[in-house]
């Protein structure tokens, strides 16, 4: 950074300009209010030494004879080294200058300017910046006008009146400057120091910098003080948060959810944190802005994964479909060997009747649910599941007051997430051998969906937090974390239904989908 832009440099010279500014504001004040007094002053003054010299008889004696003229110079002389005025002058009735202590103004008209003295009366005024008073001298006997009496105080010079009203004018400026320099100095020092040692056009290039990284990066980032505040929010995050214009808020007014506050606030810890806002899956993360063992702030950053959650529905879909497919494969090979070894062992009628029991229990299966349940895709689902579910030694059945007809594909897709994500969860709480009904029925204009199992249930300080947090059961225990409760409560929350969590000899969860969704 050259001389020119260096800040202490730029301090000094403003710090100067001040001090000169307001010296020539004062000097003005000063100046204007001791000239207002001089002429207040010395008007009087003037106007007395005048009266003094015209009511003296022998000036009287003498204007009134003109041989005598010449004596009239010690009146006016006296005068002036008596009272300490410029000039005091003596002049006919006529204005011709008689006597004065300026010998070119001798047999010279007087300078009148506005008086009045020609008409027999007493003027002060100011002529050629001084501080003039004309007095008519009024002759003996016949009360005429014989002559006048000048009476002359120059104004002093401007620097003549700031050096009488401040005498140590030029020390006082000297002191102004030295403390101007010293107090820029310091006040330079201190602004670099807490400026890093950058130069304004350094800090303004960085302010640039900053702006365009930040509006440049793809993660959204959203910076906090410590009061929880917006500092900064560039453009990806407004738009993955759905925000405004927000610098200065606090984050407890920008509208976000439960998940969202805790993640910005510092309640939940962790890296990686998956939170729901509109529709969108946000992976976050939360890093403390500390500097000199102290804690400024915080930074929050947010990125988009609602495309990769969805691939990863896709691929779980695809893995379910899988594992229901080798749980049935699985399953037909077990009856395979079974009823090979029944030949092998020439049981033909144990062979019949266990083919019989096994097609009548399969046969059963798929008629109770194609019976109460008249969405394909939803039956679909249940019958699918019931194969995994028997692989697991776990029983999956119907509710007998079960009815679902068939609704629209929107619909249909969004109760296969939930029934879906619900059965997986149940699936997982179970350790062991159990049982999972599987109740659905539509009241009140909206389905609801109820899925029991005979786990441990859910601990009571984590019924809310599986949905707001996005835990699957198995992370309430310890283990990985999921998005399949949170997605179900998506899903529940877009069509304007619910979804809750409470224990009866199991966790149940309940599900409710409008079948119409409110705007």
């Amino acid at each position: 950074m050259g001389k020119k832009g260096s800040l202490a440099r730029q301090l000094l010279a403003l710090q100067l300009l001040i001090v000169l500014v307001l010296l020539a504001a004062v000097a003005a004040v000063v100046v204007a209010q001791v000239s207002e007094t001089f002429r207040n002053t010395e008007s009087r003054r003037m106007l007395g030494i005048a009266e003094d010299v015209a009511a003296n008889p022998s000036l009287r004696v003498l204007l009134a004879d003109p041989k005598q003229h010449l004596l009239l110079a010690p009146f006016a002389t006296a005068a002036q080294v008596a009272s300490g005025a410029d000039e005091v002058v003596i002049a006919r009735a006529d204005g011709k200058v008689l006597t004065s202590q300026d010998p070119t103004e001798i047999n010279k008209p007087l300078r009148l300017a506005d008086s009045t003295v020609s008409e027999g009366r007493a003027w002060v005024g100011e002529v050629d910046d001084a501080v003039v008073a004309h007095v008519p001298v009024i002759g003996q006997g016949d009360h005429r006008v014989v002559g006048y009496v000048a009476a002359k105080k120059e104004q002093p010079a401007i620097w003549q009146t700031l050096a009488e009203s401040f005498p140590g004018l030029l020390s006082l400026l000297g002191i102004a400057t030295v403390l101007g320099v010293a107090g820029s100095l310091s006040l330079s020092w201190w602004v670099k120091r807490q400026t890093f040692g950058l130069e304004p056009a350094e800090i303004a290039a960085l302010v640039e910098h900053r702006e365009a990284m930040l509006h440049g990066v793809h993660e959204g980032v959203v910076g906090l003080d410590q009061q929880h505040r917006v500092t900064l929010v560039n453009d990806q995050a407004k738009d993955l948060l759905t925000l405004g214009d927000v610098v200065g808020h606090s984050v407890y007014e920008l509208g976000l959810n439960e998940r969202l506050l805790d993640v910005f606030t510092g309640k939940a810890e962790g890296t990686n944190l998956i939170g729901l806002r509109r529709g969108k899956v946000l992976v976050m993360n939360r890093t403390l802005i500390q500097w000199d063992q102290r804690t400024l702030g915080a930074v929050v950053t947010l990125r988009d994964r609602t495309e990769l959650v969805r691939l990863q529905d896709q691929l779980t879909e695809n893995r379910n479909t899988a594992d229901t497919l080798r749980a049935q494969a699985h399953e037909f090979s077990n009856r395979l060997h079974t009823i090979a070894g029944l030949i092998e062992l020439g049981e033909y009628d144990e062979v019949a009747r266990y083919i019989t029991r096994v097609s009548a229990n399969r046969d059963q299966w798929q008629a109770e649910v194609t019976s109460r349940i008249a969405d394909p895709a939803v039956a679909a689902l249940l019958i699918a599941k019931s194969s995994l579910a028997a692989e697991q030694g776990v029983g999956l059945r119907l509710s007998t007051t079960s009815a679902l007809p068939e609704v629209d594909p929107g619909l249909s897709g969004d109760i296969v997430t939930v029934l879906g994500n619900l059965v997986d969860n149940a699936l997982d709480a179970l350790t062991g051998p159990g049982w999972i009904e599987v109740d659905i029925r539509v009241l009140d204009a909206a389905v609801h969906v109820v899925v029991q199992d005979s786990g441990p249930g859910v601990a009571p300080e984590l019924a809310r937090e599986v949905f707001r947090h996005g835990f699957t059961t198995k992370a309430a225990a310890g283990g990985r974390r999921g998005l399949g409760l949170a997605i179900t409560r998506q899903a529940c929350v877009r069509r304007g239904g619910t979804v809750s969590v409470h224990n009866a000899d199991g966790a149940v969860f309940t599900a409710t989908l409008p079948m119409q969704v409110h705007a």
